[in-house]
Order: C-alpha cells, then structure tokens, then sequence
C-alpha cells in the first residue's frame, strides 16, 4: 500500500468516475462536488478548475468559500477516496465541516485508507503552519470516530446540526 494525496487531474478519469459510481446519489465528502455527482468529463474538468481557484491562497474567493486543497486519496494509481483540507474556518465549518474531511470508497474501507490519508492531512496542516485542526463526524459513524481518536482527535462534544444537515455530530480537535 503506497498511499499519496493527489490533486485532481485528468489522468486517473477512469478511477475517480469508478470511484464517484460508488457512492451513488450520496454526498462524497471531501470531494470537493455536491450531490448527486454525474462522474462524467465535464464535472472533472469544473472540479480541477475549482480545486485550483480554491488552493490558490493569492485568489480572491466566494464569501462561504475559504482556501483549501482537494485531494484525491490514491493507491498505486486508484483513486480510493477524498480529503479536503481546509485552511482556516469558517461559521459553517467551525460547527460541522472542520478542517478536515475525507471519505473512502464502500469497496476500499477498513484497508486503514482513511488513518493514512488524515496523517497526510495533518501534515498539510503543520506544512501551513496550523497548531490544530477540527475533524467532525457523525455520531454513529465509529470507523470515522476511531480514526480520528486514533490520530489524536479530543472530542469536544457532540452536538445537534440537524440545521446544517446532519443529525448528531462528533467536533474533534487534533494539537499539532
């Protein structure tokens, strides 16, 4: 298993439409897209656009948008899954999106996918030199939770964001 964050790019089409396919109409988190994603060329090609404009820390971005890095999560080529690293947060992300969000295709899970891409995270994140990020999750979703206990995450509560549309969310933050 080599595991790398990759910015999105034409190259590997064929695995991030597989990839995409996977998930149906559901959202993908991390992936930079809203739901329902049609994994055709032209929503690659306006994904790339965007995860430029986004990365681009000098470009002047949308009020609710703040800079951040898509990455697609590859293995040996495969596109097994999403991280976004947000830079900095903002209202809507300091209650449910943190810093941090990934996601790992259904076929590829409990392969430890999402423990390596969110150690890769939080090396962005000294990269840019953050002192600690926020990573949230559902509440029932006990591989995201141990993940991210297990990368360090101090739970600081769970919370109601059924107003931001989820139900009951885990808020971790991870000291750098």
């Amino acid at each position: 298993m080599t595991i790398e964050l990759t910015r999105p790019t034409t190259d590997l089409f064929d695995s991030w439409a597989a990839a995409v396919a996977e998930f149906g109409d559901g959202h993908v988190d991390g992936s930079g897209l809203q739901a329902p994603v049609t994994p055709d060329r032209a929503t690659l090609a306006a994904l790339i656009e965007k995860s430029t404009m986004l990365a681009d820390t000098a470009a002047d971005l949308p009020e609710d948008a703040v800079h951040n890095d898509l990455y697609w999560i590859v293995d040996d080529g495969e596109v097994v899954g999403f991280l976004s690293f947000r830079h900095e947060l903002n209202e809507w992300l300091r209650e449910a999106g943190g810093h941090i969000g990934y996601s790992v295709r259904e076929s590829r899970r409990r392969q430890g996918y999402a423990s390596a891409a969110l150690r890769l995270g939080l090396e962005r994140a000294r990269e840019i030199g953050l002192e600690r990020v926020l990573v949230t999750c559902d509440d029932d979703n006990v591989g995201s939770y141990r993940t991210i206990e297990g990368a360090g995450g101090v739970l600081q509560d769970v919370s109601d964001q059924s107003a931001r549309g989820h139900a009951m969310l885990r808020r971790y933050w991870i000291t750098l």
